[in-house]
């Protein structure tokens, strides 16, 4: 049954919330945001990512990651596997989905109201009927849009953020990893050099041609080698298990294939004077911060708009008094709160708070950001030198000593155990050589994270190996 509303009410009704409707709704997206986080991960780390949602997405990445696992894994490679397998980061990518519906909530026009009385006394009978809408939410859909069109942007950078972090995280695992096997590998050597040292001091002490103390030294080292190669092999084990756990592997996908040694040292190393300006432009978290409070500055402004009065609710109505074949009262209904205890006051304050709480953030973060950057750029420059130290100067004078001590030995100028501790001092050496490459891998990772985001704490550096050789 059509009720007889007000012609114009009515029309005036429908004429708004057609046009909040065309102005202000929004609808889901195909990729749910997704594209932005897709297109910043192939800008900056050069790499594939995907949103998980269908079973066909599942077999698709499945089939990616077996390729990738079928050959000796490369640090691009793991990146890669990370990005696209990581459960944790599939998970994040939800809060995109969030972010989106509260979007498309927030742009669509609330429901009408309609209500009902009928009372009845003997033949005389009073019926009301009343619809209504809220005036001041749909007055409110186009500011509250802006507001939530903001946090989606901020939820797609965060996003964006959360990809580029698990990134440098996955690459500094799979260098701790690699470093940490080829650590093993030089550690077995001690202990071979160390073992054949000990049989030999053994062998000559059976037959008094070496004293019980030279003969305790040498197994005293021995012992020393055994438990550093059990630490090695501890710490590598340690090391390959936080790599599968960020590239998502469990069964035999775990068995992951790597190779023998870190890449080389890079010819020179970077040179960044502008480091800090550039980290002000690139960092993710700085444009997610300013993003959030230009959102905060806007629903200020609708929490202001809303102070007094925050339900206002108008509409046509119609009465009925009488006995039921009397016509109906035509008219309108307007209802509000009146703000008598609460004027909105401790609903603007905390807005202010919450606007001023982003602001001083966004300026912590700021002040944090140009640290981090030249901490990181000083730590990556103060690595290279180091490494290329170990190459350059340590590594060869130590393969000098050794052939000199080569040659001396064949010419029976020094003992077989000269020989053998200069064999230890080389493989220190070179263990220390290992542990400078594997810093400074380490430390790019790091710079480079800090020029898009905030970087991982900063650990300190492993003991040289050429201290446990000494003896």
């Amino acid at each position: 049954m059509d009720l007889p509303f007000p012609k114009a009410l009515a029309t005036r009704a429908l004429a708004i919330a057609a046009t909040l409707v065309a102005a202000g709704c929004a609808t889901f997206s195909r990729d749910g945001g997704f594209g932005p986080v897709q297109d910043s991960a192939k800008r900056i780390a050069g790499k594939d990512v995907r949103w998980v949602r269908t079973a066909d997405d599942q077999a698709a990445v499945d089939a990616r990651v077996a390729q990738l696992l079928s050959r000796p894994l490369g640090a691009e490679e793991a990146v890669q596997i990370a990005l696209l397998n990581n459960a944790g980061l599939q998970a994040s990518f939800q809060e995109l989905g969030l972010a989106e519906a509260d979007l498309v909530q927030a742009s669509r026009l609330p429901n009408p109201g309609f209500s009902m009385l009928r009372a009845r006394r003997g033949d005389e009978i009073k019926i009301e009927q009343t619809l209504t809408f809220n005036v001041l939410s749909l007055l409110a859909v186009p500011l509250a849009t802006r507001v939530e069109q903001r946090r989606f942007e901020q939820a797609r950078r965060e996003a964006a953020l959360e990809v580029l972090q698990l990134s440098m995280r996955a690459r500094k695992a799979y260098i701790e990893a690699v470093a940490a096997e080829q650590s093993v590998r030089y550690q077995r050597q001690v202990k071979a050099a160390a073992e054949a040292a000990a049989e030999l001091a053994r062998r000559m002490m059976q037959v008094g041609n070496w004293s019980k103390l030279s003969q305790a030294r040498e197994q005293a080292f021995y012992a020393d080698a055994t438990l550093e190669l059990a630490r090695s092999e501890r710490a590598a084990t340690i090391a390959r298990e936080g790599l599968t756990r960020l590239l998502g592997l469990w069964g035999k996908q775990a068995q992951i294939e790597l190779p023998e040694r870190l890449p080389d040292l890079p010819a020179a190393a970077r040179e960044l004077p502008n480091v800090e300006s550039l980290a002000m432009e690139r960092r993710l978290d700085l444009q997610a911060i300013r993003l959030e409070a230009e959102a905060r500055a806007k629903n200020l402004g609708l929490t202001k708009a809303t102070r007094f009065i925050n339900v206002l609710e108008l509409g046509p109505a119609r009465v009925l008094e009488g006995t039921r074949s009397d016509p109906y009262k035509n008219g309108y209904e307007v209802s509000f709160e009146l703000p008598l205890f609460d004027f909105g006051s401790a609903r603007l304050a905390r807005s202010e708070a919450a606007y001023m709480q982003v602001v001083d953030r966004a300026t912590e973060l700021a002040v944090n950001a140009r640290s981090e950057v030249r901490e990181a750029y000083q730590a990556y420059r103060i690595a290279y030198d180091i490494a290329r130290h170990y190459r350059d100067e340590i590594v060869p004078l130590r393969k000098r000593i050794s052939d000199e001590n080569q040659l001396r030995y064949n010419g029976m100028l020094i003992g077989v155990f000269d020989l053998l501790a200069d064999a230890r001092a080389q493989i220190a050496a070179v263990n220390g050589s290992v542990e400078a490459l594997r810093d400074f891998w380490l430390a790019q990772a790091d710079l480079d994270m800090a020029m898009i985001g905030k970087p991982a704490p900063m650990e300190p550096a492993s003991r040289p190996a050429e201290a446990s050789a000494a003896h």
